[in-house]
């Protein structure tokens, strides 16, 4: 494990596009995500918003629907109502120039740009763009080959850790480090649930990924409230601030019920810029004043102990990525590339084997047949006597 004791401090600062961030200098992320609904003035509009508001860096999501779900994934229950998921990221895929366009203007403003791959096609099309950093989901914080492909074009990459366990973080950063060891990696810590509970934040933690991996530390947050999290998080040692925004969380967009509207990420870069100054007791002691009450922020606070949160647990294996089948295959046939992908399963499909193993099943004989979308598993392959 990448214990900070051993190592050279590497966790105080994050230099991005020319300049360099650190607890005085926080780098805020505006995760405008899919929010554009593929209209290329809206996304300008975002842009827009987060500059006015104060943000560091704006974040896309390049989108192909087949590199992250089966057509048979099912439906996502979100503030808004159920979503058939597989066809609403089909209506995210945007033509080609869309982000190529919105660096430039992003860049027009002083704004680092970057964009979260899903797969190799986003990823090389990302490449193409020349992102400031590439930033991984926390659903594919186990995709070993999107990992090792991204670490080739040697940009930073800062890797969400959501809905994992201490030993999934350690091999994604080993799995970059084989193939790049000086390339400069971060580290968000996430709840993946939208929105995801404060009380299930577990602030601590932050301070204590950067003692275990000696890397920069942060947060991508999807908590409802502008203030606290964020402002926790800093407070104990989380200098890189990840947040959605939107122009209304009244929108149909995937986030937009969980992001903040323009005046409350606003509300958000003024506190972590205020609090960049600030003691990690000065900081709680300015929440208490606003009101935010004592055993809120120690909710919030948690032990520190790196485990799933609540609202995470059932969905662990299931949001992150694993093997699948892409169509029905009889009995007997020889499995070729085309047909499994590394997938996420959601809640409907069945679990698959770790993508790291993709490669092990090609040529493998079927010893039963399998229905599309179900998930690859050694018992489809094993002859018993």
């Amino acid at each position: 494990m990448f214990y900070g004791i051993f190592m050279k401090e590497l966790g105080n600062s994050l230099n991005l596009g020319g300049q360099t961030f650190c607890m005085e200098n926080p780098l805020i992320i505006a995760e405008i995500g899919t929010s554009h609904n593929g209209d290329i003035n809206r996304a300008k509009t975002l842009i827009d918003a987060a500059f006015s508001s104060g943000a560091s860096a704006v974040k896309f999501q390049i989108v192909y629907a087949d590199e992250i779900l089966h057509p048979d994934t099912g439906f996502v229950n979100l503030p808004t109502g159920s979503v058939p998921l597989y066809e609403r990221f089909k209506e995210l895929q945007t033509p080609a120039g869309f982000y190529a366009e919105l660096a430039s203007y992003a860049r027009s403003k002083n704004l680092l740009f970057s964009a979260t791959p899903f797969g190799i096609r986003s990823a090389n099309e990302l490449k193409e763009l020349n992102p400031d950093f590439i930033k991984i989901a926390s659903p594919e914080l186990n995709y070993t080959q999107l990992l090792k492909h991204c670490a080739e074009f040697s940009l930073p990459m800062i890797l969400s850790t959501g809905v994992s366990l201490l030993k999934d973080i350690e091999k994604a950063i080993i799995d970059v480090k084989s193939v790049n060891g000086e390339l400069p990696l971060a580290l968000l810590h996430c709840v993946t649930a939208y929105p995801a509970p404060e009380s299930g934040y577990n602030a601590a933690l932050i301070r204590n990924l950067k003692k275990i991996f000696n890397l920069p530390v942060g947060l991508s947050d999807h908590s409802m409230d502008a203030i606290l999290v964020p402002s926790l998080s800093l407070a104990y040692g989380g200098f890189i601030i990840e947040k959605h925004i939107c122009l209304s969380r009244s929108e149909k967009g995937l986030d937009d019920p969980v992001a903040l509207e323009p005046e409350m990420f606003a509300q958000m870069c003024s506190a972590l810029k205020k609090y960049s100054k600030c003691s990690r007791k000065e900081i709680i002691d300015d929440l208490m004043r606003l009101n935010y009450s004592k055993d809120r922020i120690e909710k919030v606070i948690g032990t520190g102990e790196k485990k799933l949160s609540g609202a995470e647990s059932p969905n662990y294996g299931r949001t992150n990525r694993s093997i699948h089948y892409t169509k029905n295959l009889q009995k007997g046939s020889v499995i070729t590339k085309s047909d499994i992908a590394v997938l996420r399963t959601e809640k409907i499909l069945s679990i698959g084997e770790a993508p790291e193993k993709f490669d092990f099943f090609i040529g493998a004989v079927l010893q039963r047949s399998v229905v599309s979308g179900s998930g690859v598993n050694m018992e489809d392959f094993i002859v018993r006597g």
